[in-house]
């Protein structure tokens, strides 16, 4: 069994000033039916470092894990039970462990009391799941209105290899030096070397407000456990409000190498961009990596095209091997999202033009039925079909890492996909590419969980 301590703590950078009513209802909520969910995020954040994406075996490894609100005249402390030693220094929780615990508790909570099922919210609408998103951002304390525009998101596998995970440092790295700050899953891969690169960055720039915003969401932290570098977490209800946080927030958006899970982002941005209410929308998009993933994007390329149409390549660029080109071209995007928000009086915190379409907002539920039933047929309208294709690509990230979805699985083998003969044939050769490149997973042998029909 591995090393644990059982402890009370303090909650820090959030939670810290609250009312007695609000002390109340947090203590409340951990009694709730959210004490399990809380219980799974906070022992991924706990166990941060640690190179695994296996969900089950580490609620296995750790499942005398417990924790608990503790209701106090002063505020409110954490009771730890049996949690990872390695979250500790000399019996002292790390400050940006414990900073990532209290944020965790802070929307887990915020969202039960506040956003599900509260009138002020209708999540059955466009309009109100926006609404929702940006409240749960505020929250956060995430948007900052007295900012020029600077956030860039990075999307990309969290397995990688280490020569792509240097690229990625060293694309942060020039970002960096152009005062531009970087928004991730806030997992391992590519979603922390970006984030390490911009902080080297910053501290020669002495740019002493780096941010380092990790969004993630209760079904993938276990897998993507927030990194040590990020400095502001979002932990978003799920999958579809944790993309829809992505492009509302940042104001360019660069795709490093990676597998199902990068190319589902892929689509869903891609098509929002698609959809004829964008098509003056200023969003720069960048796919880059180094010279031995050229065949990546290649892959990546041919498929959006095949899938979605020529059109769709005006809405990205391909950048290999040149960092620096990537930083200045995104710098330039970057400069030019705000001349266009500016020139239509938009904020530069949160883009409320972009329009999404409700089949993005639709949380989806890859069960076995679900997954067979996905219609992925080329005569659909693209954004429909690019919805689609995203919720096949969401079911098999949930079958590779998502407690739920591996359970499934094991219960009831592969997930089924049913498409056209053509789009099937890519659609398994692209597959089998990220397969082939070790893209599936970070650890051990990857049985697939999915099979075409």
């Amino acid at each position: 069994m591995p090393e644990t301590i059982s402890t009370t703590i303090s909650p820090e950078g959030s939670l810290e000033i609250l009312s007695q009513h609000e002390v109340s209802r947090l203590h409340d909520t951990s009694r709730s039916g959210l004490h399990d969910l809380l219980r799974r995020c906070a022992l991924a954040v706990l166990n941060c470092g640690t190179p695994t994406d296996d969900s089950l075996a580490l609620m296995e490894a750790y499942r005398d894990f417990d924790i608990e609100v503790i209701q106090q005249d002063r505020g409110v402390r954490l009771k730890l039970t049996n949690a990872p030693a390695e979250a500790f220094v000399d019996g002292r929780m790390i400050r940006g462990i414990r900073e990532h615990l209290s944020a965790i508790l802070r929307d887990i909570v915020y969202v039960y009391n506040e956003i599900q099922g509260h009138q002020r919210f209708d999540l059955s609408t466009a309009e109100g799941t926006t609404n929702a998103v940006f409240h749960i951002l505020r929250k956060a304390g995430t948007l900052k209105p007295g900012r020029d525009p600077s956030l860039v998101v990075c999307w990309g596998g969290h397995s990688i290899s280490r020569e792509e995970y240097e690229y990625t440092k060293d694309v942060g790295y020039h970002l960096g030096l152009r005062d531009l700050d970087i928004c991730t899953g806030c997992g391992p891969g590519a979603m922390k070397g970006p984030m390490k690169g911009a902080n080297v960055a910053h501290a020669k720039q002495r740019r002493y407000q780096g941010r380092y915003l990790g969004v993630s969401e209760p079904g993938i932290i276990a897998a993507e456990a927030p990194n040590p570098i990020v400095n502001e977490l979002v932990v978003m209800p799920d999958i579809e409000k944790r993309l829809e946080a992505f492009v509302r927030l940042g104001h360019g958006i660069i795709v490093f190498p990676g597998g199902v899970g990068t190319a589902e982002e892929i689509l869903y941005l891609l098509g929002i961009l698609l959809h004829p209410d964008n098509a003056d929308m200023e969003l720069p998009v960048i796919l880059t990596g180094p010279a031995n993933s050229a065949e990546y994007f290649r892959r990546i390329d041919e498929f959006l095209v095949y899938t979605l149409g020529e059109a769709v390549r005006r809405h990205y660029r391909i950048i290999v091997a040149d960092p620096t080109e990537v930083a200045r071209t995104m710098r330039k995007g970057v400069d030019a999202v705000a001349d266009y928000r500016r020139a239509r009086q938009d904020a530069f915190y949160y883009n409320w033009r972009l329009t999404v379409d409700r089949d993005f907002q639709e949380p989806f539920a890859p069960t076995h039925e679900a997954m067979a039933s996905l219609a992925l047929r080329r005569d659909l309208p693209v954004h429909r079909l690019a919805a689609n294709l995203r919720r096949a690509f969401s079911g098999i990230v949930a079958g590779n890492v998502k407690e739920d979805g591996m359970r499934a699985i094991a219960a009831h083998g592969p997930f089924t996909l049913h498409a056209e003969a053509e789009l099937m044939a890519r659609l398994d050769a692209l597959l089998n590419s990220f397969v082939a490149q070790g893209r599936m997973k970070l650890s051990g042998d990857y049985s697939p969980c999915y099979r075409l029909a």
